[in-house]
Formats: C-alpha cells, structure tokens, sequence
C-alpha cells in the first residue's frame, strides 16, 4: 500500500510598495508564513524587482530573519507575481513559504547528479547562460537577465551568490511540468535545401522568403518578425510537424533580417537536411496554447499543493496589451493555487524524452503535489 502524502503547509505572497527596503521584504515573508499558517519555514523562494539590486543582500538577510530559516533562494527577476497579481516596473517582491514535505537543497553544479539522486532541479540564472542547461538532471527554472537595470543577481542558502546561478533539488513532492511555446504552425516542415552559418539559402525547393510569404495572407507586406518564427523539427518524431511541437522535439529560432537575393538571416546556425516549419506568436495563439497547456496538467494532477511559473518578458503584460492573460488563465484552471512567477529572458524545461532545453517566448509551468512517491510527468 502506498503511504498517504505529507500535508504540504506552503503559501505566497506579493508586496510592492513606492520603495525598495528590507522591510517591504520582510512583510511579504510574514503574510506568506501566516497564510501557511507557519511560525517558521523550511524553504523559501524569494524573487524581487530590479529595484531592489543595490540592497539585494540586506532584503535576503530581512527574509531569513523572517521567515527564521537560512534555505533562501531566489533572484533579481525583471518582474514578479503570484496568485494574487503582478508587479513591472515598481518595488516588489513576491515570495513563497514552505513546511514539511518540502525542500529545495542546494546543489553543486560539479556534483549535480550524485547530489540530486534523481530529484529535478530548480535552475536560477541571473544572466545569460553560456551554453545550455546541462543533461545530468532535469531542469527547470529561467534566466533572469534581459531588462536594462536588472542586476545579475542571485542567491542561495541566504546569501548573494558570487556565481551567476543557483540550482536547487527539489525534494518532497511530485513535480508535473507543462510548457507553453505559444506558437501556431503556418505549415508543414520542409526540408533545407541550402545553409550556410545563420544564412537559411534554400528551401523545400525555393528561397526561404519565398517560402514564408507562402505561407502568410497576401496582404501581409511588411513581414512581423518579431512574432514569426523558424521551427527546426526533431527527427525523432517522425513526420508528425504539431506532435513534435506538442513533445518539445523542437527548436525554435528568431528571424533575425530578410535578405535582398530572398535568403533569410537566422538567430542560431542551420544545417542542410534538416527540416523547418514556420510559426507564428500572436495573442491568440499565445492564450490557445496556454489554455491547452494548463488543461493538459489539470488532468494530470488533481493534488497540486503549489505551484510556479516561469514566464517570458515578452509573454507578459507588455505583450497583452497591460495584462498577463496566461496569468489569468492559471487562475481561472487552478483558483486559489498558491503561485510564484517570474519574467524572464530565458526558460528551461525538459521535454518528453527528459531532455533538458532552453525556451525564449515560452511559459514553464511546474506544479509541486504531495505523493507517497515522487514522480516527474515529462513536457508534452
């Protein structure tokens, strides 16, 4: 028989005020422990706005103090939410307490694997990273870099780190992820007949401008790049352009200048024989998409205790037009969830073979369950 989950005593909060102090911090750690109903914490997640870079020590000190625990972790996030809103552009910072059957354990990045035991990681960049997220884990998290003024920073087990990342193993609870590329297929993948570098020369036969403007409404004269997107397909799904889209077996690559002999510039290399799809990013397809997400692990996880979310700059509120739709969408499927975002540059999530990637535009969503025993349901 299995054993009967661990109450997981977990709560959040979000406090911004007209200036960034310790103690506007220290009020969102005391609201979060008492909506727990907590004297202390075990874990805490802290993420705060931009405006809190020059004292970002002194504001992690006020939430150990706080919430009388030295397990914080967190970092300067471009902005923040939780349930109960959002925060840009102001003094904020959004937090989440944990009780018994919950931990986050600091992990050396050298050491992950034998540190982790298996456990996902929780993966925090206060800049870009170099390379992609290693594969002895799986990860999920964000980058936080990308918003003039936001400060690389972040920090783990109570202090400011002198690296730019924290991991942390998530031990205790279930972990079912979902991602939301909110991208929607134009077409079919078509085979590259020609690249050279970041040049896409040729494909499925004709110029790559060609190609895309196939695919749009004629009256589109002036192409949308910034929403218009290259998707390189994952051969291991065979054919099958939306299940590979729908599995994570995919890439995607910004359009980076159309070329006056008709060749597109992309964001990342491209390699001759490998098929691409054009997508597109637009409100709708965005909210479709998400909506289809948080279905999907509605269905799939009935015991959620908590839950958090790691959204893009560009998905948030300056993307729909002043307020975060997928936001409320997370409501409207999970009321009353306790929840901790951030906007990020960058996400990471693994896909449904447990490879790690990294995502731009995307929204990770990772629901924390109490279970007799652990299980991590993979993207998809």
């Amino acid at each position: 028989m299995m054993p009967e989950p661990l109450p997981m005593r977990v709560a959040s909060a979000l406090v911004s005020g007209d200036e960034a102090t310790p103690k506007l911090v220290e009020t969102a750690v005391r609201q979060a422990l008492a909506r727990a109903g907590l004297r202390s914490a075990g874990s805490v997640l802290l993420f705060l706005t931009p405006e809190f870079s020059r004292q970002a020590q002194e504001a992690v000190t006020a939430a150990v103090r706080a919430a009388s625990c030295l397990q914080v972790a967190g970092g300067i996030a471009a902005g923040v939410f939780t349930e109960d809103g959002w925060a840009l552009d102001r003094p904020a910072a959004a937090v989440m307490v944990f009780g018994e059957g919950m931990a986050f354990a600091p992990v050396d990045e050298e050491r992950e694997q034998a540190v982790a035991g298996g456990a996902p990681t929780l993966l925090c960049y206060g800049s870009e990273p170099g390379s992609r997220p290693r594969q002895s884990a799986r990860r999920f998290g964000g980058s936080f870099a990308g918003k003039p003024g936001a400060s690389a920073l972040v920090w783990q087990a109570g202090r400011v780190s002198a690296a730019p990342h924290c991991a942390l193993a998530v031990g205790g609870p279930r972990v079912d992820l979902r991602v939301s590329s909110g991208l929607s297929l134009l077409g079919p993948a078509t085979i590259v007949d020609a690249a050279s570098g970041n040049e896409l020369v040729a494909l499925g036969g004709q110029s790559p401008l060609a190609s895309l403007r196939g695919v749009l409404p004629a009256e589109w004269h002036e192409l949308p790049l910034h929403r218009l997107a290259a998707v390189l397909i994952d051969d291991a799904i065979g054919g099958d352009t939306h299940a590979a889209l729908g599995s994570g077996l995919y890439r995607e690559v910004a359009i980076v200048a159309v070329n006056a002999d008709g060749s597109l510039t992309l964001a990342d290399p491209v390699e001759r024989g490998q098929r691409l799809a054009w997508a597109i990013r637009t409100p709708d397809s965005s909210t479709s998409d998400m909506q289809a997400a948080l279905g999907r692990l509605a269905a799939d996880s009935s015991t959620a205790s908590a839950a958090l979310m790691f959204s893009c700059i560009g998905r948030g509120p300056y993307f729909y037009g002043g307020e975060d739709c997928d936001l409320a969408l997370f409501s409207r499927y999970f009321p009353g969830l306790p929840l901790l975002g951030v906007y990020a540059s960058t996400q990471f999530a693994w896909n449904w073979e447990g490879v790690n990637r990294s995502l731009r535009n995307s929204v990770v969503v990772a629901l924390l369950s109490a279970e007799g025993k652990k299980h991590v349901q993979s993207v998809a």
